[in-house]
This record gives C-alpha cells, structure tokens and sequence, in this order.
C-alpha cells in the first residue's frame, strides 16, 4: 500500500470536496456558512444560497425541515447544530430544495475544531432508497393482508365443510328417519319439502366452502384445483370451459399457487358475467422458467383503456395486483365484438416446493 504524503492528500480532499455528489457545509459560529461545495450550491435557492454567502447566522434553518428522531419523523428538538455532542453523527434528515421539494438525506455532521467552532455537515440524498423502501413496505404489507386472507377463508371453508355441512347432513338423516314413523300424508309432504330445502342448502354450504377456499388446491395442485372448479361451473352455471394444461401434478410455491387460481377464478367469472359467451378457454403451462396462465372467451369485449369497465373494476385491479406481488405480469388484451384475453406470466424459481409447504 502507497501512502499520501500531506500535499497529495490535501489534494485529494479538494477533488473530492469539488466532485462528490454529497452536498458538504462548513460551519463557523452560529451556524454560519464557511463553506460549501458544488454539490450543495445544486440544492439551494438561489435567494438563500446568498444568504449564505453573506454570512447570515443560521441560514440552514431556512432550508432545513428537521431530522428524524425515535419519537418523530421531523423535528427540531436537540437540533445538531444547537447541541452536537447530543448527537448522532449519522441521521436523516429533510431538506427543503431548490427544484425537488422536501427531500430526505442521510446526514453526517461532525464538529471538525472545537476551539474555532468549526462544524462539517454532509449530506446524501435518500429519495430513490427511500420510494424503494416504501414500495417493499407497501408490497409486504400486501402480501401479510392478502396470506391473512386467504388463512380466513381457509378456516371458513373447513369450518363450513367439516362443521355446518356435517351438522346439516345429520338433520337430514333424523329427516328420513321421521318418514318411517306412520306420519299422515300431509306431515310427510311438508317433511318431503322441508328435506329438499335442506338438500339445497346443502348443496350451497358445500359450494361457498370450495368458492372460499378449495382444500383440493392445498392437497393436490393447481391443475386439480381448476378442474374442480371447473366442474362446479359447468354444474351451476352451464358454462362450458375448455381447460388445457401441461403442470399435471407439479407443486409450486404456496403464493404463486394461490395468486394463480385467484387471477383465473376471477378472470372465468369476468367472462361469464360480461362476455356474454358459453365458452371460455383456459391454458395452464411452463413457458421458459415462467407459469403461465391465459384466459380467453369470444364475447363482447371491452376498452381496456376506457378506465371506467364494466363493473366495480376492483376485479383487474384486484388480479394486477396479485400477480406483481410474485414478480409476475398480467396483460389484458381486449376489443369490442371480438373477446378478451388474460394472461399472466410467473417467474419460477428453480427449485419446486414440496408438497408439505401447502399442507401446512
């Protein structure tokens, strides 16, 4: 290692000091401007850089919208330039600037001679680190509320199925006990009645329970999900879905298996709500390391630039939103008089999930 003597290193602090992109202040007394680089000449008024440059005691404070402390997000209590050995040396902190607004930056202050009051005040802004944070923030957030989601309808579906459906099926059976036991014609055709509004109801708890939740998409896979979901369409609805799929029994990740069936779900009942169509195409496949998932109908089609759809439009917001929160895309291809196509794109990691991280 080749060391500075005291020129070179002097010389290389004043490049340093002209190129950086961090804005450095010198401070005297009172807070008064010293110095300060190119960088921060950038970043302020022109009215109040010549504040600065004249010398007014201070004149930070005019651009300066406080740091961040344990208690508050900006504030002037124990302010660095007021009380330094109260202070961290390292702190964020809120500018207010020439072209860009508030702005946060990581500050770094230093008193540099204690004798002649000489502070260093450096600072990097934060602005992209911090829409980055935010954007993760709002993205785990996310996911924690849609997982406590789908753990709710979960829980409801199994309660539904192995509960109240379970209950419902031991009332019909004392039902057709009774029907034994030498009732008049007109009791039995009251129980008759009373059994097929029960065998309805039934039907319906059974239903809502696999709408919640499919125990069939934890136990066996995407592709059994769909076919039984399908089926259930094709019972209650008489829509016809052509279902192709390529996955078989392969497992994938807990969330992608989930953000998948929710995206088609939503995207099959779009069509049979607006589509006006029978028939609705549904291809399930691995494309180059990626899920994909397509939706197509024939039917009526819509502008997908019109920002008012048919509907609450929650629906494609919903599935957007969905599939970004696994890294996916989601594209909607659409025309009036000649249908709609939903498709999303999952990236895949390399290694599948074993089928214990769905059971659990």
């Amino acid at each position: 290692m080749t060391l500075l003597n005291d020129d070179q290193l002097t010389t290389m602090l004043h490049k340093l000091y002209d190129r950086t992109t961090e804005a450095m202040f010198f401070f005297g007394e009172n807070g008064k401007i010293l110095s300060m680089n190119e960088a921060a000449k950038q970043i302020m008024e022109p009215a109040l850089y010549e504040k600065m440059l004249q010398g007014e005691a201070d004149a930070i404070c005019l651009t300066c919208r406080g740091f961040t402390s344990e208690d508050e997000q900006m504030t002037c209590v124990s302010c660095f330039m007021e009380k330094p050995q109260q202070t961290v040396s390292s702190f964020q902190l809120f500018l207010e600037t020439k072209d860009l607004g508030v702005q946060p930056y990581s500050a770094t202050y230093q008193v540099l001679d204690e004798d002649q009051h000489v502070s260093m005040l450096m600072l990097r802004n934060l602005t992209r680190q911090t829409q980055t944070s935010e954007i993760l923030h709002q993205r785990l957030r996310m996911q924690q509320v849609i997982l406590a989601q789908e753990n709710e309808r979960k829980r409801i579906s199994r309660e539904l199925h192995d509960s109240v459906a379970q209950e419902m099926l031991s009332s019909l059976v004392d039902l057709r006990v009774l029907k034994y036991m030498g009732m008049n014609d007109k009791a039995l055709e009251k129980l008759r009645q009373t059994e097929g509004s029960l065998m309805r109801l039934l039907d319906e708890i059974r239903h809502l329970s696999v709408e919640l939740r499919p125990a069939v998409l934890d136990d066996f896979g995407l592709e059994a999900a769909f076919r039984t979901h399908i089926k259930n369409l094709e019972k209650n609805y008489g829509l016809y879905v052509h279902f192709e799929s390529d996955v078989k029994e392969r497992r994938y990740d807990g969330a992608i298996e989930t953000v998948v069936y929710r995206i088609g779900q939503e995207a099959i009942l779009n069509s049979m709500k607006y589509a006006q169509v029978e028939d609705v195409f549904l291809t399930l496949d691995e494309v180059d390391g990626q899920l994909q998932l397509k939706v197509c109908d024939e039917g009526v089609g819509f502008d997908v630039n019109d920002g008012t759809p048919q509907g609450t439009g929650l629906g494609l917001y919903g599935m957007r939103e969905r599939v970004e929160l696994v890294g996916g895309s989601l594209t909607i291809v659409s025309s009036q008089l000649e249908g709609t196509t939903v498709q999303a794109n999952i990236p895949l990691k390399k290694e599948r999930a074993t089928s214990e991280n769905h059971n659990s």
